[in-house]
């Protein structure tokens, strides 16, 4: 018999939403929880990681029905978000500013276990800690982010993070870019590798050279380079960011930047680096030898280690998912979410030759945390499955007063995702009488980011 009232629990639905963040009263939806799959005592809840993704997950579930047994299991006590962790390494922004514990999810009801997930026994439904725990679960959301490729260039691995920071995973990686960039000489060449997509963030690498050169005009280093080598031919907001460039940073009508501050080389124009020198930090591809002062190479992505280990990651290294409910394709009671999934395909604009998969960000990671919580609160309490809507809002600080941002929403139609024009979205780069965009726009933008950085924090954790 189901726990919750269908209209309130709709309501609720409806509620979480609407808005970034929400307060869903527990007397909407919450009763006595759902039973488990065999009947007997509550229904359990796992989530594994605790970044935005399961974060949000766990909150959401609890709020929907406060009787069912959830656990979080991270195995850090703080989290770093990796959204605006580009302001720290440039100085514009404290750590701390992007840093959170998980009281608020404690508060909430939801079991938090600091531990390292080791195994999941999909057969049993069981989930394995280092620690030695050992966790049954009726559903089982996994959110473990991304793992790195450190393959793909020859004399790469590991060990050489160390030294050379890929910061990719925002923490102590972030904080040692930036001492090495506070420690540039001027004239020096800042050198960042961005891998072949997808990866996670995808604007982050073009964000990260255009805070850098901000830094250096600031500092008075104003003979530093960022040289950006692209394993792609294209990239996330590209007029955008190239307006900024030639704004700020000297970006030259040849559309290289090759005599100005910030300077990007495609991959088929040599960005796609295949080797490294670590020791002389010296970085090559098939056209290009390129010698840093700084270098900052991010590694090629793939789906979070336990989503490989337990079997859903077999779509090309990425995690699959049935877009009704965020549930794996490989496994009903596993709900995959955030950057170890490939949520698509979409056709964009009506074309559908056009197709491409939901961006590896944090918003996109809440909404589906969402849509998974909806749909396994439902189904615990044999209720029908929500109509689910994604939703993506990406901002980009790129200097002084300087952002833009992409907003785009998803829906399912007949099975599939389904990209929605309408209501979707990105900064324009002329007003539509042609003329350039005032200031003030791009002002704004840069303040609606710290906005949005400090509503999606509290959204996920508190």
């Amino acid at each position: 018999m189901s726990q919750i009232n269908r209209r309130n629990f709709i309501k609720a639905i409806a509620a979480a939403s609407s808005a970034a963040a929400v307060s869903i009263p527990l007397s909407a939806c919450a009763g006595p929880g759902a039973k488990t799959s065999s009947g007997g005592g509550k229904a359990r809840v796992v989530v594994i990681g605790g970044g935005y993704g399961g974060a949000t997950a766990a909150k959401y579930v609890k709020m929907l029905d406060g009787g069912i047994d959830v656990t979080l299991i991270e195995p850090n006590a703080v989290y770093t978000s990796c959204p605006l962790s580009n302001e720290v390494i440039s100085g514009h922004r404290d750590i701390k500013t992007i840093q959170t514990g998980y009281d608020g999810l404690k508060k909430r009801g939801v079991n938090v276990l600091q531990d390292f997930v080791i195994g999941v026994d999909r057969a049993k439904k069981v989930v394995t800690t280092k620690g030695g725990k050992k966790l049954e679960y009726d559903a089982l959301v996994m959110s473990p982010g991304i793992e790195f490729h450190y393959n793909g260039i020859e004399g790469y691995s590991e060990a050489v993070t160390t030294d050379i920071p890929h910061a990719w995973k925002a923490g102590e990686q972030t904080l040692l870019l930036k001492k090495q960039l506070m420690a540039i000489p001027d004239g020096g060449k800042f050198v960042i590798v961005v891998p072949k997509g997808p990866f996670r963030c995808p604007p982050g690498p073009y964000e990260r050279a255009s805070l850098a050169a901000n830094y250096f005009q600031h500092s008075g280093k104003k003979k530093c380079k960022v040289i950006i080598l692209d394993a792609n031919d294209s990239h996330s907001k590209k007029g955008l960011f190239t307006q900024a460039w030639k704004a700020m940073y000297g970006w030259e009508k040849d559309g290289m930047g090759t005599n100005s501050m910030v300077e990007w080389v495609a991959g088929s124009q040599g960005g796609n680096v295949n080797k490294l020198d670590a020791k002389n930090r010296t970085v090559s591809s098939d056209f290009v030898d390129m010698k840093a002062d700084v270098l900052n190479i991010i590694p090629a992505h793939k789906a979070g280690k336990i989503a490989v280990d337990t079997g859903l990651a077999k779509e090309n290294g990425w995690c699959k998912v049935v877009p009704m409910t965020m549930a794996s394709a490989e496994d009903e009671n596993i709900y995959t979410i955030g950057d170890s999934c490939v949520a698509g395909e979409m056709a964009i604009y009506g074309n559908p030759n056009a197709n491409f998969d939901m961006p590896k960000s944090a918003h996109i990671a809440m909404t589906q945390a969402k849509v998974a919580a909806a749909a396994i609160v439902a189904k615990l309490n044999g209720l029908p499955t929500p109509q689910p809507y994604y939703a993506n809002t990406c901002y980009s600080v790129v200097g002084d007063d300087y952002g833009f941002s992409v907003a785009h929403q998803y829906r399912v139609v007949d099975g599939t995702f389904k990209y929605i024009k309408e209501g979707s979205g990105i900064s324009p780069i002329l007003m539509p009488d042609k003329s350039p965009v005032p200031a003030i726009y791009r002002k704004l933008e840069a303040e609606y980011a710290d906005g949005w950085l400090r509503n999606v924090m509290a959204d996920a954790f508190i």
